[in-house]
């Protein structure tokens, strides 16, 4: 089968957008892989697919499916780059459009400046809705959050991490210097931890100041990427919980800047802005069966 597709990127965090509004194209996990594959696809972080709506009040359902083949909850640089594929290729007409996701509503806007501000949600801050197993470990207190410690592996070491989840899980670590943090190395080792049943994105976070961080992010089912939006709201809650962020903060990842905004209370919603970039359209041939 042929299919079109459309190639974006956010921030170098990069995905191929499917249309499934007139209907839908029967792809498995294995052709997922595939169009995120590459040297024999089109390459891609993640996959993002289009549908209409699934009920009243929601403009378009999101689905999004990791590189591995695997279908996730959120993406947040993806979140943007749907809302500027919808309003181009003639979706919808509005500035503002909620979307059903697998984790629930999101509200991207279209910012006059050409980026685009994404209601992300409430994070989730209990350890056990992330999720993350927690029993029989003691976390260290700092401010309202806590430092959870994480042994990597029999006899490797143990990391301090906040876990938070914005739809999806993070496990964020504070960092003297990402650029020599040991993402290649223990990123695997912290997504696939048993104490995260769903596995997890491991956040490095260097704090710069007070509205500044730096951050990579091996992301679960994609492994380090340019950049994270999940990740980039997961670590500046992290941050702001452990008192060591402002309530508005910039986020610059390898593939450029984030800007986050939380009041720090609970319900609160995250908001985050950042670029959405169209790359190229094309065709693929995909094989009918794989």
């Amino acid at each position: 089968m042929q299919i079109r597709f459309t190639k974006m990127q956010g921030a170098g965090n990069d995905f191929v957008v499917l249309d499934e509004t007139q209907g839908r194209l029967g792809l498995t996990p294995a052709h997922y892989r595939l169009l995120g594959d590459r040297h024999f696809g089109v390459g891609a972080d993640q996959i993002l697919t289009v549908r209409p709506s699934p009920g009243p009040g929601i403009d378009f359902e999101y689905v999004i499916h990791n590189a591995d083949g695997g279908e996730v909850e959120q993406c947040g640089n993806g979140a943007r780059c749907f809302a500027r594929y919808v309003r181009d290729c003639g979706l919808t007409d509005k500035d503002t459009i909620r979307v059903q996701t697998r984790s629930g509503v999101i509200a991207p806007q279209l910012t006059p400046d050409g980026r685009v501000t994404v209601d992300m949600g409430c994070p989730v801050l209990e350890p056990a809705r992330v999720p993350f197993e927690a029993s029989g470990l003691q976390p260290q207190q700092q401010g309202q959050g806590q430092h959870w410690p994480l042994e990597l592996g029999n006899g490797g070491p143990t990391v301090m991490v906040s876990v938070v989840s914005m739809g999806n899980p993070h496990a964020v670590q504070i960092v003297a210097d990402v650029d020599a943090a040991p993402v290649a190395t223990t990123g695997p080792l912290i997504e696939h931890h048993p104490r995260f049943p769903q596995r997890v994105n491991a956040g490095y976070m260097q704090v710069v100041a007070r509205d500044h961080i730096r951050l990579r992010v091996y992301e679960r089912g994609a492994g380090e990427t340019l950049a994270c939006g999940t990740g980039a709201c997961a670590a500046v809650v992290a941050g702001i919980r452990l008192g060591l962020l402002d309530a508005r903060v910039d986020v610059d990842t390898h593939g450029g800047r984030l800007s986050i905004a939380w009041g720090g209370q609970p319900t609160d919603a995250v908001l985050m802005t950042g670029p959405a970039t169209f790359v190229f359209q094309g065709q693929i041939e995909l094989p009918d069966t794989l």
